[in-house]
């Protein structure tokens, strides 16, 4: 049949099958997540840095509390805080840098515990800042005790004591104290030693004996110096050359008086050679009196002028003994 088709004639055409319009999609690429980068460490500043954009440096630590410059700073600020010259008593006894402040501390309670007020301990601090170093248990309680019991010196008038002389805080009572006491009791023969309990810190070798020594040397009999020094013991205080040499001298020489008269008043010694004893001696001699040593010196000027008139108003000038 004719019109039967042989499609083995179509194997050898080139027929082919139409493409498609749209094209198949392109193979997917493979993804990958990606983080951002971890931050670089900033960067130091270089010294070459100008002043304006470089850092301020961190403060310095703070002092240590052992350090010897906090310690000695924290017992100046204490010192103060009291009223109390610290300058002063530094420079003055140098023995305080090794101190502790609770040993300060302890020394100001005591202080207070035998009735002186702040201004009795400025007082005492100023004139002996060896106080402030002196052992407590060891002389500062035994030297009160002593004067209390054996100086019998009265709990109401140890802080005038104390203000006068407060060196005897820091003397020992077997070495110092005691001995004294002795020889102003025995030696010199004074009875109540409270009232002239400031001599008890001075030396007897050093200060009691070579004054009782001069008086001897210059004619007095042992028995008239202690006499003297009986009835004046302020006279073991003065200074030989500056005080009794030149009075004694002008008294004998100028004054032409007796020794008796010295025994009876030797507070003489304690008044002024060139503004009081001189000027009235010279007074008397141009008025032509002789007045006691007494009356001359311990008058008021108004008094011992009235006195002068007195006697120049008399028929004849007279010495008066009292």
């Amino acid at each position: 049949m004719q019109e039967t088709l042989h499609l083995s004639s179509y194997s050898t055409s080139s027929f082919s099958l139409p493409k498609p319009s749209i094209s198949p999609p392109k193979a997917l690429k493979s993804t990958t997540i990606s983080f951002p980068p971890h931050p670089k460490p900033p960067t130091p500043i270089s010294p070459q840095l100008s002043s304006a954009t470089s850092l301020p440096p961190p403060p310095p630590p703070p002092p240590p509390t052992t350090s010897p410059n906090f310690q000695l700073q924290e017992k100046l600020l204490f010192l103060d805080s009291l009223g109390i010259d610290s300058f002063h008593c530094l420079t003055s006894h140098s023995l305080i840098i090794s101190s502790s402040l609770s040993d300060l501390k302890s020394i100001i309670d005591f202080l207070y515990s035998i009735n002186l007020t702040i201004l009795d301990i400025r007082r005492v601090l100023h004139m002996c800042p060896d106080i402030l170093t002196t052992p407590l248990s060891s002389i500062l309680r035994p030297a009160v005790t002593f004067l209390l019991r054996e100086a019998h010196v009265t709990g109401d008038n140890l802080p005038f004591v104390l203000r006068r002389r407060p060196r005897l805080l820091t003397k020992s009572v077997e070495q110092n104290l005691r001995p004294t006491l002795y020889f102003l009791q025995s030696t010199i023969g004074i009875e109540d030693v409270s009232k002239c309990a400031t001599l008890l810190s001075c030396s007897v070798e050093t200060k009691f004996i070579p004054r009782l020594d001069y008086f001897l040397r210059i004619g007095f009999s042992r028995r008239d110096a202690k006499v003297m020094f009986r009835r004046f013991p302020s006279l073991f205080c003065y200074s030989i050359e500056d005080n009794l040499e030149p009075k004694f001298d002008y008294f004998v020489v100028e004054m032409g008086r007796e020794l008796k008269e010295l025994t009876v008043f030797p507070q003489y010694f304690s008044f002024s050679l060139e503004k009081r004893i001189k000027p009235r001696h010279r007074m008397c001699v141009e008025k032509g009196v002789c007045l006691s040593l007494p009356v001359m010196l311990k008058s008021h000027e108004s008094r011992f002028r009235d006195r002068l008139d007195v006697c120049c108003s008399s028929s004849m000038p007279y010495q008066t003994l009292s």
